[in-house]
């Protein structure tokens, strides 16, 4: 899939990986000299480099805060078969905002979770925005895109993860041993978990909070299970 991203930092990440192609850097004729590792990195891996206008960048990056270089890259999409033996994986049950698929991508590569998964229908992609707001983390960790959430968590399931689901009125994180590996389910913005996603998980896990707070955004929830989940005093292997 193409996209253009923007940002130092999110372009510095696509140039040191190898799994994606980058096939051409966009830097400001206005700002030229101020993009030393980008065009060091661009040189050593072959990427042509190009001067252009800033309105230019603003209409390829549909923004004005490119810090002056886009790059075209070839973002390729993983396949789940990747992570048949992974510790933690994410899986994202129809993410529909940008920043937060971009944060909880940011938040999944610092912890070391092995990958996150997201639907191909009815949810955000890995996009210009996404990048950015992962500060191009997205490029540290496989992401998956499949046809069916449930029937990827039944596959996984034979295979030995326990999959935890975030749910309010599930079992309080801080009374849960976790069991690697293992699979956390995040659901949509305002619906939460979708039924046939909720009914597959082996478990659902919670957050207790104050009373009067109804609810966290998902990114943040997500980041706070993701750091229990991974907190190693809160694991068991599993024996099934």
């Amino acid at each position: 899939m193409k996209v253009y991203i923007y940002g130092r930092n999110p372009v510095i990440e696509a140039l040191k990986q190898d799994f994606h192609l980058v096939k051409r850097i966009y830097i400001s004729r206005k700002r030229r000299g101020s993009f030393e590792e980008i065009e060091f990195l661009a040189c050593k891996k072959g990427v042509p480099v190009q001067e252009t206008s800033e309105s230019t960048l603003s209409g390829m990056a549909s923004t004005g805060k490119h810090q002056g270089v886009v790059a075209d890259v070839e973002f390729v999409y993983r396949e789940l078969e990747e992570l048949e033996n992974a510790r933690v994986i994410v899986v994202l049950d129809h993410i529909q905002d940008p920043h937060n698929l971009g944060a909880i991508v940011r938040t999944a590569a610092a912890l070391g979770v092995d990958g996150v998964v997201i639907p191909k229908d009815r949810a955000v992609h890995v996009t210009p925005a996404v990048v950015k707001v992962s500060e191009g983390n997205v490029f540290k960790i496989p992401v998956v895109m499949v046809v069916n959430i449930s029937r990827t968590l039944g596959r996984l399931k034979e295979r030995g993860f326990w999959v935890y689901g975030a749910d309010m009125r599930g079992k309080s994180v801080l009374e849960t041993c976790f069991v690697e590996p293992n699979v956390m389910v995040f659901g949509n913005e305002g619906r939460g978990l979708s039924r046939l996603v909720k009914e597959t998980c082996d478990e659902l896990i919670s957050i207790p909070m104050k009373k009067g707070v109804e609810s966290l955004n998902v990114s943040v929830s997500a980041g706070i299970l993701m750091f229990e989940v991974l907190n190693p005093r809160n694991l068991f292997e599993n024996s099934l």
